[in-house]
């Protein structure tokens, strides 16, 4: 860059993790490998703080590895308008920074969520010109194929993702884990019961480990406890649950690295679960008329095209079952048997996606030739 560019993203919490996640690391790239000015605004400092811990929740301005989080509040204060907007996923910009904008015209950007829907090669980067001011506002899709706007990936994920695996692998001395390690990140309303009770009767031992978040009641229940605390296992037949803090987005990356099978959720854990390299399922977050299970075929017609018949199967029988609230101790068998095929193209499917341009990459050629 030629000069040091001003980017202001703008996020309003709506969903606790996935809207702030996305932006931050987002912004925290687009800072660090990119050498830009950026100001997060966010609406939620709380549930920013669940993913940084620095966060003060009172101040309303303040400066996190090099990046300014503001406090964005009803009563909206701001000293300049950036050289580039970034509406994340159509939070609508407050009307006096979008007056300001008509005088300055930045670069107007709306993130929108990611999707693996066809439609989404459409509609990126098309301009909406502003029904009143002399403004436009251009879609930035992010996506699976080149056609899109990208994932997001930094520039070191996988150097050292696979530091941290050989580490790993040296402390074990090349015995592993005598049981199926798995982790646990989902929305409460997910047959969450089910899944303890397949996996506590299933033919080999789980070791499964849940961070401290609104899923907990149901674990609890399963287990018929009134409590469970970070720290905490407790196993029913041939599954041991271990309650862990709610994690930084550096350790819940090392958490998906140290798995077998990860669950995941909306965008945020998903992104990473891909770039993990290891077999996963997703939770589409719930959506009016199901609008998230056209969104869950969408992804497995991209992502599952070229897995083997019996493995893509069992994978996507057992995703149905886990979205639709009907979990069988079928699914989970079927689904062990093919994990070693689900690994090998899990592995297979990520180097396919990080040969194209990330996400960050993307916004900052568009904004350069634009």
């Amino acid at each position: 860059m030629h000069k040091k560019q001003r980017w202001d993203i703008f996020c309003r919490v709506v969903d606790n993790f996935g809207d702030i996640g996305v932006c931050w690391r987002l912004a925290r790239q687009l800072s660090h490998e990119y050498g830009l000015d950026i100001r997060l605004w966010v609406d939620d400092l709380e549930s920013t703080q669940r993913l940084l811990p620095e966060v003060d929740t009172v101040l309303p301005v303040q400066k996190i590895d090099g990046i300014a989080i503001h406090h964005w509040q009803p009563e909206f204060r701001f000293d300049f308008v950036a050289d580039v907007v970034i509406e994340a996923f159509a939070c609508e910009l407050p009307e006096n920074y979008l007056q300001a904008m008509a005088e300055t015209r930045p670069i107007w950007l709306n993130l929108e969520y990611l999707s693996a829907e066809s439609w989404v090669e459409d509609y990126h980067l098309k301009p909406s010109p502003h029904p009143r001011l002399p403004l436009n506002k251009t879609f930035f899709f992010p996506g699976f194929t080149e056609r899109t706007g990208g994932l997001l990936r930094e520039k070191d994920l996988f150097a050292t993702r696979n530091a941290f695996v050989q580490r790993q692998q040296l402390a074990d001395n090349g015995a592993g884990a005598s049981a199926l390690q798995v982790s646990l990140f989902c929305y409460p309303f997910a047959p969450i019961r089910q899944l303890l009770s397949v996996m506590a009767q299933g033919p080999q031992p789980v070791h499964c480990r849940i961070p401290q978040t609104g899923i907990l009641p149901a674990v609890c229940d399963f287990f018929e406890v009134t409590q469970l605390t970070v720290g905490q296992q407790i196993s029913s037949g041939q599954l041991t649950v271990e309650i862990l803090p709610f994690l930084s987005q550096d350790a819940y990356d090392r958490l998906l690295w140290s798995c077998d099978l990860n669950f995941v959720r909306g965008e945020d854990s998903w992104i990473r679960a891909i770039w993990a390299a290891r077999p996963f399922i997703w939770q589409p977050y719930r959506q009016q008329e199901d609008t998230h299970l056209l969104k869950l075929q969408a992804f497995f017609d991209c992502h599952n095209q070229a897995c083997e018949a019996a493995a893509r199967d069992s994978m996507e029988q057992f995703h149905r079952a886990w979205v639709g609230g009907d979990l069988q101790a079928a699914h989970w068998q079927q689904l062990l048997q093919q994990l070693p095929a689900l690994q090998a193209y899990a592995e297979q499917r990520t180097e396919d996606l990080a040969r194209l341009p990330d996400l960050a990459s993307k916004l900052v050629i568009f904004c350069e030739n634009s």
